[in-house]
């Protein structure tokens, strides 16, 4: 299930939202579901937050020693298409 991140439409004013969606909250929800449009505590409007992407880095290219032993097929190629393996 994707995480989304909610925070309140007022959170500005702290008299109208609780501490929790005042700051901003988490919450896991199947993607068919609707996006949540109230706080579950306080019952005062919320929008959800467009958050960061988590991409791997790759710091350097893998190896073919790499390769073999994340259970890769290396292949080389000897002519206009034509591959062997290595």
């Amino acid at each position: 299930m994707p995480l989304y991140e909610y925070i309140s439409e007022n959170a500005d004013d702290s008299e109208q939202s609780c501490r929790i969606c005042a700051r901003g909250f988490e919450l896991r929800r199947p993607i068919d579901r609707e996006p949540l449009e109230v706080c579950p505590l306080c019952k005062n409007p919320v929008k959800k937050v467009i958050s960061r992407v988590n991409t791997p880095k790759v710091a350097k290219p893998f190896s073919v020693s790499n390769a073999k032993q994340a259970g890769f097929t290396v292949l080389e190629k000897k002519d206009q298409g034509v591959y062997e393996r290595q």
